[in-house]
């Protein structure tokens, strides 16, 4: 192929075989589009593989979380805490209940969220009788956080934890699935197209707790239960099927959806592991750049939703946006995973101020995630691979 500025290698893609088309158009001819049987058979498979109790599938991660937040019943006064160094989404379902959001640096090498920073802060708003109720990490380019220690605190300091795993169905730590909730209250997963596995858009919520499992299936679905154990007593039995007995949302997957899902998780484990042949080959291909190449912690093993770069900005001769620009320039779509959430306008609006977490920024002003998805073959990985070389030389 002629590859020109107009030809486009994404930093992250979806792929879609006759298989997934099968599938959906099985349900398109059924009598279900949506709220039928294949959300729950979805649900179902994703729970077993990941060695979970529970899972409830929602129309995007966003909308996970949301949920997740509501059924550990944050509200307003209480306090989330995550990292910055993830999209905004994993903070403002903490702001949809009406809480407030605090941040805690990154580790330098993982990325993650800095566990002797989170325990500093601890300690601190122990004394201040200012802790969160809920801490929320989240497993940077697929890689879990240290989840055990993050745990322990959590014993001592009594806050809830939602793992946000947007980036890492089909990762592990510690010889345990992303997922298992071994570690955790809930765990999150989102399926957008630049994911691991894709709906379309959706997400899910995994949990091992049923009265947890309870409250998110309820806040999925306007707060409507059929279950006649949650249903208050009505004279005459006035309302007899279902009632509304919270305030919740519509947050279903559909039917459609579901079907996508459960054909993409036959390939799940096969995606996994060729993510891991193109970082390897980048890891040896990359060795001895100006660059710092991904850690990868021995207690995880990461699913690679991203592949990140950070350039050493002091041994080459261009700006990390220059750099930015002339992969673009190339036809090679690389991107910034991501911008310290409090230095958004929005963020920054309400109170916080650069400086605020330097390791973060410092990781920001550096960082580049270059394409890496199961269809990235050798020769386009190889185009990616010469125009690096050829930019920091």
């Amino acid at each position: 192929m002629n590859k020109t500025t107009k030809y486009k290698i994404k930093y992250g893609r979806q792929e879609i075989i006759q298989s997934d088309i099968d599938a959906v158009n099985e349900v398109l001819k059924s009598d279900w589009l949506t709220q039928g049987p294949t959300v729950p058979l979805f649900e179902e498979k994703v729970a077993k593989y990941c060695g979970s109790n529970f899972s409830i599938a929602t129309n995007s991660a966003t909308s996970a979380l949301h949920v997740a937040c509501l059924a550990l019943d944050l509200t307003k006064g209480d306090l989330l805490w995550t990292c910055p160094n993830t999209f905004v989404a994993s903070s403002n379902a903490a702001l949809y209940c009406g809480a407030k959001v605090d941040f805690i640096d990154c580790n330098k090498d993982t990325y993650n969220i800095d566990v002797e920073k989170l325990e500093t802060k601890l300690q601190k708003a122990k004394k201040n009788n200012n802790l969160p109720k809920i801490v929320m990490p989240v497993h940077l380019t697929g890689q879990s956080c240290e989840m055990e220690a993050i745990f322990h605190l959590s014993k001592e300091y009594g806050f809830k934890i939602i793992e946000d795993g947007s980036h890492a169905i089909g990762g592990e730590y510690k010889n345990k699935k992303v997922g298992s909730c071994n570690y955790s209250d809930i765990t999150v997963f989102s399926f957008h197209p630049v994911k691991i596995i894709t709906t379309g858009e959706g997400g899910m919520a995994l949990t091992n707790n049923e009265e947890i499992y309870k409250k998110l299936k309820k806040f999925r679905s306007h707060g409507v239960t059929s279950d006649i154990d949650e249903m208050e007593t009505r004279p005459n039995n006035e309302i007899w099927n279902y009632q509304q007995v919270c305030l919740g949302y519509n947050y279903r997957m559909t039917d459609i959806s579901a079907a996508l899902g459960i054909s993409q998780m036959e390939r799940l484990d096969s995606y996994i592991k060729k993510r891991h042949i193109i970082a390897n080959k980048y890891n040896k291909a990359l060795d001895g750049l100006p660059l710092k190449l991904p850690f990868q912690h021995k207690d995880t093993y990461s699913s690679y939703h991203l592949y990140v770069i950070r350039l050493e900005l002091e041994k080459i001769s261009k700006s990390h946006v220059e750099i930015h620009d002339e992969f673009i320039k190339a036809g090679i779509n690389v991107n910034l995973h991501y911008v310290p959430v409090y230095r958004q306008p929005f963020y920054e609006n309400i109170g916080f101020k650069e400086g605020y977490c330097p390791e973060s920024e410092k990781y920001h002003r550096s960082a580049l995630s270059i394409p890496i998805y199961p269809t990235l073959d050798d020769s386009d990985q190889n185009w990616v691979i010469d125009t690096l070389k050829k930019l920091l030389n």
